[in-house]
């Protein structure tokens, strides 16, 4: 059923010039916006879309878990299509439907047509992001490759800070409709710059999809996405919670043994036998368990807690992002000299014992410590997942990049969901009911989050099966230059 191997990945146009490949970062930096943007913008808005809808507020959760269920599904094909179809193509088609998406959910008279629309909107969110990085990969040499990971993970770390405060304030001022119908401009300039400046890189010989292989691990993973969000709801028995995540790691193993047997399967599992990428993806994945969900429990705390207003307390997670910006800059001479061994213990750890300070976080905090908090929290956050993000291709043969990039992107999205879920968890058994007066809400978040952060130290463990060197292909060398 395969055919040969396919040969190294090539432009089929001319080699990209200077002003696209300055431009390509920004651009690819533009649609992981959108994508991120997406995961969160519209839970602010749940209320005023169930109400317009006519429908119970928990019926809008199909609405967001959708979107996030298409990014699991289709984001393992989306290596395959940039082989076959070139990244050029594919590229420009996820910010197609993203945007056809995003206007059709604008346009929706009833949640059954949203939820539609919402997995029209995910198919195109989920190619977005892989077929995004490996373009990069391909494009810039190794040691350029630290310093443009750096600029184009910023949004993602950036959007999920975003999205309830724009959600907010666009349900407050205008109108919930505007959340979709603001991708549109976007999407269109993006159109337009993917056909001037993106490179098409495309297998001469692509392989034969891998059908079987795709419909067991996409099965799997939605199953499994989908028992992740709802997690801790009462929608289900546990029995029926128990059995929905045992069939889909039955489903996941039975991928698993199905792949062994072919020369190019869906997800190449093979690469987890080198180190640096096994040590990226896994060590990715164990970290998000814990701060992965920071950004659920700190504005509980704040609004809740500390009985903030949901704009005052976005604002003081605003650091983060300007700490994350900041960052990029210092992130190549630390790896450069530190290594990405010592980087990625030291700064585990570090997170860890952050997340531990913000659990001293009470009503009589003055406001600039808060803010100190959340810029260091900030900057050592960026550092963890580009250096990350960064590692996973660092002993990556060419011929490999565009499984490598499908594989991080799905570990990427179910770690999300997976730090949800370990949040949820934390919040079960620490924070108090609704009807809990502010001191006692303040304390089980406290909790929380020093369970949270031993998980991160815990994590660390992962990283210390890298030796020194490794990753020294992908930093900048001594005499390069880090700005950019």
């Amino acid at each position: 059923m395969n055919q040969a191997s396919p040969s190294i990945a090539s432009p089929s146009s001319s080699v990209p010039s200077d002003a696209s490949k300055r431009l390509l970062p920004w651009l690819v930096a533009v649609a992981f916006f959108m994508e991120s943007l997406d995961t969160t913008i519209l839970n602010t808005a749940v209320p005023d879309i169930s109400r317009a809808l006519s429908v119970a507020p928990l019926s809008m959760k199909a609405v967001l878990a959708s979107y996030t269920l298409s990014l699991a599904v289709f984001i393992p094909i989306s290596g395959w299509m940039a082989d076959r179809f070139g990244t050029r193509r594919v590229f420009a088609s996820a910010i197609g439907l993203f945007t056809l998406g995003s206007f059709l959910c604008g346009l929706s008279s009833n949640i059954h047509l949203l939820v539609a629309f919402r997995i029209l909107q995910g198919c195109g969110g989920a190619m977005m992001v892989p077929v995004g990085r490996l373009t990069l990969v391909r494009t810039f040499a190794k040691s350029e490759l630290l310093r443009t990971m750096s600029f184009v993970s910023i949004p993602a770390l950036v959007a999920p800070m975003l999205g309830p405060i724009a959600g907010g304030l666009i349900v407050g001022y205008l109108h919930w409709r505007v959340i979709f119908f603001l991708n549109i401009p976007i999407g269109l300039a993006g159109l337009i710059l993917v056909y001037l400046h993106l490179p098409d890189y495309r297998e001469e010989n692509p392989h034969a999809l891998d059908v079987v292989g795709l419909m067991l691990f996409g099965s799997g993973v939605a199953l499994l996405s989908y028992v992740l969000e709802i997690f801790g709801e009462h929608s289900l028995s546990a029995r029926e919670m128990t059995g929905l995540l045992i069939l889909s790691i039955a489903l996941l193993a039975a991928y698993g043994l199905h792949a062994k047997n072919l020369q190019f399967p869906s997800l190449d599992l093979k690469l987890f036998s080198i180190r640096t990428f096994r040590a990226a993806v896994s060590g990715s994945f164990f970290t998000r368990l814990g701060i992965g969900g920071v950004p659920f429990l700190l504005p509980l705390l704040y609004q809740v807690g500390l009985g903030l207003t949901p704009i005052k307390s976005g604002l003081l997670l605003m650091p983060q992002a300007v700490a994350s910006m900041g960052m990029k800059r210092i992130m190549p001479r630390l790896l450069s000299r530190i290594g990405y061994r010592g980087v990625l213990i030291s700064n585990t750890l570090i997170l860890g014992a952050l997340l531990m300070v913000f659990a001293t976080i009470g009503l009589r905090t003055p406001v600039w410590a808060i803010v100190l908090q959340a810029f260091l929290y900030g900057a050592f956050t960026s550092l963890q997942y580009t250096s990350m993000n960064t590692l996973v291709f660092a002993d990556v043969a060419e011929k490999d990049a565009s499984s490598a990039s499908s594989i991080a992107s799905t570990a990427q999205q179910m770690s999300t969901s997976f730090g949800v879920a370990s949040a949820g968890l934390a919040t079960a058994l620490f924070v108090p009911g609704t009807n809990a007066v502010p001191s006692e809400m303040i304390h089980g978040i406290h909790e929380a989050l020093i369970a949270l952060g031993i998980l991160t130290i815990v994590s660390t463990i992962v990283f210390f099966s890298l030796r020194s060197g490794d990753g020294d292909d992908v930093s900048l060398h001594k005499g390069a230059h880090p700005g950019g």
